[in-house]
């Protein structure tokens, strides 16, 4: 079974960064795409970013393109998510999920996704 461990959340001031971690376990890590997405409180969960950990390629929502930087350590096990240039508008539960496809916009669809994190709260605040 994968498991999803997220860390790095907090609040932040408008302007500030976070970096978030996902550390994955359980599954051979090297084979699938891994997403971030957010939820805040009363929307739908919305995917922010991904990147297939064999190198295969990085995506991005259009809200966070050029704040926002995916990376992946593989000797870790851990996808990072960089959050640069904060707004009021990222805070939200942001979640990590594995066991998904990337490609054909696939990686913004929680159904493509099998494992996900808990969550962890991220809030920005002016």
């Amino acid at each position: 079974r994968v498991q999803l461990v997220e860390s790095g959340g907090g609040s932040v001031q408008t302007g500030g960064s976070l970096r978030l971690s996902c550390a994955a376990s359980g599954y051979n890590y090297n084979r699938f795409c891994i997403g971030w997405f957010r939820q805040a409180l009363g929307e739908e969960r919305e995917a922010v970013a991904a990147i297939h950990t064999d190198g295969g390629g990085e995506y991005y929502d259009d809200s966070v393109k050029g704040r926002f930087t995916i990376s992946t350590d593989n000797a870790k096990n851990t996808v990072y998510l960089q959050m640069n240039s904060l707004r009021a508008e990222d805070t939200g539960m942001y979640y990590c999920a594995a066991e998904g496809l990337c490609g054909l916009g696939r990686w913004k669809r929680p159904s493509e996704y099998g494992s996900w994190g808990q969550g962890i709260q991220v809030t920005v605040s002016s």
